[in-house]
């Protein structure tokens, strides 16, 4: 049984930054490729970033890349997602996800509760 905990969310202004912590309550957190994706009103959940399961590998949506970074703390069992100069287009529920042994962006099996992220203009 998986378990992941999605932390960090608020409000902040356009510009701003954030850091979502995802913690996860597994046994052998470092065999897990792991992932974010976001859902914003009326909208489908879309992919925002993905780390495989080695931490060699990261990717990231078009739409961020260079402003966030997905990085994973294994001895602490925890995913990370840093979010700088945030656009209110990022406003949406981040939810994070892990997938056994996932070295590529796919279909993950667990995911969290999400963590609400709000940027004002």
């Amino acid at each position: 049984q998986v378990q992941l905990v999605e932390s960090g969310g608020g409000l902040v202004q356009a510009g701003g930054s954030l850091r979502l912590s995802c913690a996860a309550s597994v046994r052998a957190f470092s065999t897990y490729g792991m992932g974010w994706f976001r859902q914003a009103p009326g909208k489908e959940r879309e992919f925002v970033a993905a780390i495989s399961w080695t931490g060699t590998n990261t990717y990231y949506a078009d739409s961020v890349k260079g402003r966030f970074t997905i990085s994973r703390n294994n001895a602490k069992n925890t995913l990370y997602l840093q979010m700088s100069n945030l656009k209110p287009e990022d406003t949406a529920v981040y939810y994070c996800a892990a997938d056994l042994w996932r070295t590529t962006p796919g279909k993950y099996a667990y995911w969290g509760q999400g963590t609400q992220v709000t940027v004002s203009s």
